[in-house]
């Protein structure tokens, strides 16, 4: 069984930084790709992150320079550092497995961005 806890997240003004962790258990961590999501209106979620098991990495173009994906194996935990954070960053964030059917979502960690 998959299971996700992600923390981290916080209040922060714009510009500000945050470093964000998902603890992940049930699976082969190593040999799959992870991706980070956060909520979007309409209550679905967006991609932001992916990481590969050789550790390459992709991003969404709004974060794309700002945000920063990695695994760390031996702790069996994915993290996010955010940098820059703009008030639109602002959203609860998520970590998962990027496969079908998409295991259960953790509860995530939420991040606010405000002056």
């Amino acid at each position: 069984q998959v299971q996700l806890v992600e923390s981290g997240g916080g209040s922060v003004q714009p510009g500000g930084s945050l470093t964000l962790s998902c603890v992940v258990s049930g699976f082969a961590f190593s040999q799959v790709p992870m991706a980070w999501f956060r909520l979007i209106p309409g209550n679905k979620r967006e991609w932001i992150a992916i990481i590969a098991p050789d550790d390459t990495a992709e991003y969404i173009d709004s974060v794309k320079g700002r945000f920063f994906v990695s695994r760390d194996i031996e702790k069996n935990t994915l993290y996010l550092r955010l940098t820059n954070l703009k008030p639109e960053d602002s959203s609860v964030y998520y970590c998962n497995v990027v496969a079908k059917p998409t295991p259960p979502w953790g509860r995530g960690t939420r991040v606010a961005v405000s002056s």
